[in-house]
């Protein structure tokens, strides 16, 4: 049970969040960006013996009702009954907080306020007399700086203290209106003794024609009420002769004014620019603002993409080594047949190191999208943003929902989804709602990486500077598609965003951030991939190989024994070498090879002996005869023989098993379609699979691409040097990265589609759409490119620059945005 509920209520970018996981030790995520948190979070404050419930509002400036954010604190602020509520406001922005505060003044919530950001006002000469502020507006008032932690115990000390302002911010020429409103509050039932304690500020909201409260209260309302209510409103205008939220809006700024001219003074304050905006001029500046956001989204791809690969190289041994001990505690291969246990446990090792090897290029990736965050630069990607996404019925908020999704690559469009509340028009909301899914969330880059690795080792970070962008072009496309057919007669909002200070990002932050994104993606691999893995597995096990080619496959495997035990019979050594031991002996043979050629310099290759002779020291003279025993020599060559032919027997079972298999048969039965895009049947499986999670894509092809007992390569290395997907070269590859970016969003986005749209023909738009114009893509483009004798970089190119050039053309059509952006600077 808790004490006290506590409400974090301030305007965006205060730093509510930051303060929130201070207090709660929570990992909220916080950034430099307005608008973060579009839904309330709950934690536990634990303080002085006493447990407190808080729960983080989102920011916004007041307690209208035009966006969701709004919607969502007034909601909290009159139902939670709170016990006290924690106004934080951004001491070197006071002027804009104090409008929220005002209001929250009016609704008689019992306060306390948290002034943050201190050390930002000190700098700009900003200096505030807690104690005078603390005395004018009748609250407790705590000084703090919530980014470093000083000052939060007070805040936390401060809880204990709230109480209603005895403030009385009066609007004169409408003092009389508001007293005939309060009136007529007494007659609506449902807010009985409620509209005592806030009854000023629902009145006031009545006199603005608030039409959410309007409609709350519409079955208790009689008409005579109404009739009443609107003659008070004309009468209010008609005396103002201006709208009533106008006039107090102006009186609430009056008021903001009184306070900060008694409590505040600015020491050295001089006319020079600001360092944020010195940059500004730069970075948003119309001619250097694409340039920078280009250069940006080019340095995060070569840093994280090509030299993070590199890093792979490094890690890759740990990953092998691990296989190594997982197989060593399974059972033991038997000579054809191997036992389920082993084959499953191998099946889900093998498909969680294909995925682990890419954590580095995640580490790297998400340390330097944590950077633009705390930055402050990502709100001005926000902000240039909004003129293009303007031209294609986008809004200036659909920046964080694709951002949060993968604009940069390594995010998820689920959370991509929910961000999308925060856009006030309906028709940009459910426009982006069917964008974000084409970003780069991070399920999609391994697939990526593996495919650059394989093809395209020399323009890695061209090509994937292709793949970041075409996925935004395409979504801009589909966009323009929707907004202009079934979107059309959605309505459409302005775009106002507040541009937050520059602020030095800390080493703790961005390697907090970095971190737990990444862990984020290993828990996904360790449970949801790891799971479609054993779905896909025994998918394709079943039906499993003829019993008549498996008759074959045992006679082969016969053969190949009695040409082995001719070479021992008659030697010292054939009461060692029985039948019964040829299983263990092969295995050991197989187990020593990968591990000397994974060894690494002339000691660890000493080593190696030594483990595997006292492993079995009777069986290891056949697998490394020493020098000059000639009858030793002679079986180890019959010993090489058979693990060959044992290894091409067990490939081909491998490969008829899954041809034959569940899964196998579907990927075969839509080849002669997907063919035209360059698929074969174990593209089509993996495609498929990755339906409920993108990774089990790379996943399945590291299993499809099996590798044999005797080696431990990268995917890479094993899809290079099959036969099937390689030689269809580029274009085949560069096809199915195109579907793979315009692919059918997974299983969990297309839930969060239905939840957030209501209605399940939105989500099966979602699903459909995309398919189409995947395939129709992968299709022109791998036919195109093989008429033409293209190579991959070539229809790539030319991919790119023909929907860049639909682009440009679809984006100059109108001259005029849908709507004009406007900047707040701070």
């Amino acid at each position: 049970m808790y004490e006290q509920k506590i409400l974090l209520a301030g305007q965006q970018n205060a730093g509510k969040s930051t303060l929130f996981n201070r207090l709660t030790g929570a990992r909220q995520h916080v950034a430099n960006y307005p608008g973060v948190t579009v839904d309330k979070k709950v934690g536990v404050l634990s303080h002085q013996g006493k447990r407190f419930q808080l729960v983080d509002l989102p920011g916004t400036y007041s307690l209208t009702s035009f966006s969701l954010e709004e919607r969502v604190a007034r909601k909290a602020l009159r139902e939670e009954r709170a016990d006290t509520v924690l106004n934080i406001l951004d001491a070197a922005n006071l002027s804009r907080s104090m409008h929220l505060t005002l209001q929250l003044i009016e609704m008689g919530q019992p306060l306390v306020i948290a002034l943050n950001m201190m050390d930002v006002a000190a700098k700009q000469g900003t200096h505030i007399d807690v104690e005078k502020l603390q005395t004018t507006l009748d609250l407790p008032v705590t000084a703090c700086i919530g980014r470093t932690g000083k000052g939060v115990d007070n805040v936390a000390n401060s809880l204990n203290t709230s109480r209603q302002s005895r403030f009385l911010l009066r609007y004169p020429d409408i003092e009389t209106h508001i007293r005939a409103t309060e009136a007529l509050l007494t007659q609506i039932p449902s807010l009985g003794n409620k509209a005592d304690a806030y009854s000023r500020w629902l009145a006031l909201r009545l006199l603005e024609n608030d039409q959410e409260l309007l409609d709350s209260v519409d079955a208790e309302c009689e008409a005579a009420w109404r009739a009443s209510l609107a003659q008070i409103q004309n009468k209010a205008e008609a005396e103002l002769e201006q709208s009533v939220s106008d006039y107090i809006i102006a009186c609430r700024h009056q008021a903001v004014m009184h306070i900060l001219e008694t409590c505040v003074t600015e020491q050295n304050k001089t006319a020079t620019a600001t360092l944020s905006q010195k940059i500004d001029r730069l970075v948003l500046n119309r001619y250097c603002a694409p340039l920078c956001l280009l250069a940006t989204v080019f340095f995060i791809y070569q840093c994280s993409i090509v030299w993070g690969y590199e890093l792979t190289n490094y890690t890759w041994p740990y990953l092998a080594s691990l296989r190594e001990i997982v197989a060593a505690l399974l059972p033991e291969a038997g000579f054809l047949h191997d036992p389920y246990l082993r084959s499953l446990g191998l099946w889900v090792i093998d498909s969680a190191n294909t995925l682990l090897n890419y954590v580095p290029i995640f580490l790297i990736l998400f340390a330097l999208i944590a950077i633009l965050e705390d930055s402050g630069y990502m709100a001005r990607i926000a902000f240039i943003a909004d003129k293009v996404l303007s031209k294609f019925g986008l809004h200036g908020q659909s920046t964080l929902p694709l951002i949060l999704s993968g604009v940069f690559a390594g995010g998820c469009a689920v959370p991509g989804i929910m961000a999308t509340k925060g856009i006030p028009d309906n028709r940009a909301r459910m426009a982006t709602i069917f964008t974000v899914p084409f970003m780069n969330c991070l399920a999609k880059v391994p697939l990526y990486t593996l495919l650059l690795g394989i093809f395209f080792d020399k323009n890695k970070a061209l090509m994937m500077f292709y793949i970041s962008t075409i996925t935004i072009i395409a979504a801009l496309l589909v966009a323009k598609l929707l907004t202009n057919t079934v979107l059309k007669k959605s309505e459409t909002a302005p775009f106002v965003m507040e541009l937050p200070r520059y602020h030095l990002p800390t080493l703790r932050s961005v390697a907090t951030r970095a971190i737990e994104r990444t862990w984020t993606y290993v828990r996904k691999v360790g449970t949801i991939v790891v799971a479609v893995s054993v779905v896909i597995f025994v998918l394709l096990q079943f039906p499993g190989v003829p019993e008549d080619q498996q008759a074959q496959y045992q006679q082969q495997a016969e053969q190949a024994v009695a040409i082995f035990q001719k070479s021992v019979v008659g030697t010292d050594y054939e009461a060692v070498l029985t039948q019964e031991r040829l299983p263990q002996l092969i295995n050991l043979y197989t187990d020593y090879k990968r591990a000397k050629l994974n060894a690494q310099g002339a000691e660890t290759s000493k080593a190696v002996n030594a483990t595997f002779a006292a492993r079995d020291p009777e069986l290891f003279q056949f697998v490394a005869p020493p020098r000059g025993d000639k009858v030793l020599k002679s079986i180890h060559r019959a010993l090489r023989k058979l693990a060959r032919t044992r290894k091409q027997i067990r490939l081909e079972m491998k490969e008829q098993q899954l041809e034959n298999s569940m899964l196998g048969s579907f990927g075969r039965a839509i080849e002669p379609i997907s063919q035209y895009a360059g698929f074969d049947w174990k593209i089509n499986v993996a495609l498929l699979s990755s339906f409920a999670a993108r990774e089990s894509s790379v996943a399945t092809l590291g299993v499809l691409f099996q590798q044999d007992d005797e080696s431990n390569e990268k995917l890479e290395q094993r899809i290079g040097g099959s036969e099937e997907f390689s030689a269809k070269g580029e274009l085949s590859a560069v096809a199915l990265i195109l579907f793979f970016a315009l692919y059918p969003p997974c299983l969990a986005t297309v839930m969060m589609i239905r939840v957030q749209t209501g209605q399940y023909r939105w989500m099966l738009l979602a699903i459909a759409l995309p398919s189409v114009i995947g395939f129709g893509v992968a299709t022109l483009v791998f036919s195109l490119g093989t008429y033409f004798s293209l190579s991959g970089v070539q229809a790539m190119s030319g991919a790119y620059f023909t929907a860049l050039i639909l682009l440009l053309y679809l984006g100059f059509k109108r001259s005029k945005p849908l709507h004009k952006p406007e900047a707040l600077t701070t």
